[in-house]
């Protein structure tokens, strides 16, 4: 399944290092960051809880940016 979010990122850099710590994540089989359109897609793994996925996701990605968010 996948699933678009909207995020705030503050620059491009950011974007594309939230999208590699969002395809490490467990549950998740795939993401895409779109810096311009505040955007993120990420395709889960069959049977996975998107809402406790996305709460690692976020995790991760306030480490790239601490002020980062996404709309869950």
């Amino acid at each position: 399944m996948k699933k678009t979010y909207e995020i705030e990122v503050d620059c491009a850099n950011c974007a594309n290092l939230m999208e590699d710590v969002t395809r490490k994540t467990a549950g998740v089989k795939d993401a895409a960051v779109n810096f311009m359109a505040q955007k993120m897609v990420v395709e889960f793994e069959e049977g996975q809880n998107e809402k406790a996925v996305m709460k690692e996701v976020l995790k991760a990605c306030k480490k790239v940016e601490p002020d980062c968010e996404i709309e869950l």
